[in-house]
């Protein structure tokens, strides 16, 4: 079963016959493989029956058709599709370590994919989904239950956060788990790969994973701030030239959404199960390159200096503030994030 990529006459007619299959390494929920079709590399992807698969499938097909728009290329070609089998075929693409600045080719990258979609897309993908009122709501408790004092304004600030990220709306193309490991670094450029989440939005959500530490991702990394503005003016500057506009939302409130988030601290496969915010006062775990507490610690750092001079979320950057301090003095093993990704 591990051997043979699946593929169908559809495929073989098309495309002719995969020589010299090799498995990849991949997630649980999918089965990856390097062939050879007329000699030339290429990577069949099926992702495995089970609750949503076809929906992954739907979006990653519909994400992959959007994206080709993009020139030079942001994705792999999609050569061929089998939806019955949920399979994928694609031409493959070489991958290099990234240079120690990657993320300024990264937002690059990033703007030119989000970019890619249209209006008149509206439909073909979900759109993007933010953070709740039941988010913003264990971010308050799980402050009271760490004895940090949250000012009578502070709920209806994180209400109206909600609300703000819920109308900003955007019909840009988002990969929906732009993570080191679905970017893959060449001569030509980036180029991403797995669009099982992918939907549409606004793309400032996904910028912001350069500032509040890749929240979906098993691997945060902190950029020098130099660094950190330069990949910030390089998406913002790629998107103007190929839109002829400026990106529009709010940067701050896409940190502070993600900071919400408790499903935000683990692995795809364990969200929405449990509290996760609710378990950090009498539990921390490892996933990927370091623990829940770092997570929470880099991004209440990254939205307390993002929202000092914000008016209508004021009362958000104290509450940060001091839930930083408060984790600090109680877990004083807590370190920062890594600078470098591995």
């Amino acid at each position: 079963m591990g051997t043979q990529p699946p593929f169908g006459e559809g495929l073989r007619a098309a495309l002719g016959a995969p020589r010299r299959p090799r498995r990849l390494e991949s997630s649980p929920r999918s089965r990856v493989w390097r062939v050879e079709l007329a000699g030339t590399p290429a990577v069949v992807k099926q992702l495995v029956a089970g609750p949503g698969a076809e929906e992954r499938y739907a979006r990653e097909v519909a994400a992959l058709r959007i994206a080709a728009r993009a020139e030079p290329a942001v994705v792999p070609a999609l050569l061929g599709t089998d939806p019955g089998e949920r399979v994928l075929v694609l031409a493959h693409v070489g991958h290099r370590p990234p240079p120690r600045e990657w993320i300024v080719g990264y937002a690059e990258a990033l703007a030119r994919l989000h970019a890619t979609a249209l209006p008149a897309d509206a439909g073909l993908l979900p759109a993007w989904s933010g953070p709740t009122q039941g988010d913003a709501d264990s971010f308050l408790h799980l402050a009271e239950t760490l004895g940090v004092t949250v000012a009578p304004g502070v709920p209806a600030e994180l209400t109206a956060l909600v609300g703000r990220l819920d109308r900003a709306g955007g019909h840009a193309l988002l990969h929906g788990d732009p993570c080191p490991g679905n970017d893959l670094h060449a001569r030509g450029g980036v180029t991403f790969i797995d669009f099982e989440q992918a939907s549409l939005g606004n793309g400032l959500v996904e910028l912001a994973y350069l500032r509040i530490g890749f929240p979906t991702c098993w691997c945060v990394t902190k950029a020098a701030p130099a660094l950190l503005d330069r990949a910030e003016t390089a998406y913002r500057t790629t998107w103007k030239t190929l839109t002829g506009t400026d990106p529009e939302g709010d940067l701050t409130d896409a940190c502070a959404g993600w900071l919400l988030r408790g499903d935000a601290l683990v692995e795809r496969a364990r969200r929405g199960t449990v509290d996760h915010l609710a378990r950090i006062p009498d539990h921390d775990w490892t996933w990927g390159t370091v623990s829940a507490r770092q997570r929470l610690a880099h991004r209440l750092g990254v939205v307390a200096g993002m929202t000092a001079d914000r008016p209508g979320l004021r009362g958000l950057h104290t509450v940060s503030t001091d839930l930083r301090r408060t984790m600090a003095a109680r877990w004083p093993s807590l370190g920062p994030v890594p600078a470098d990704r591995p």
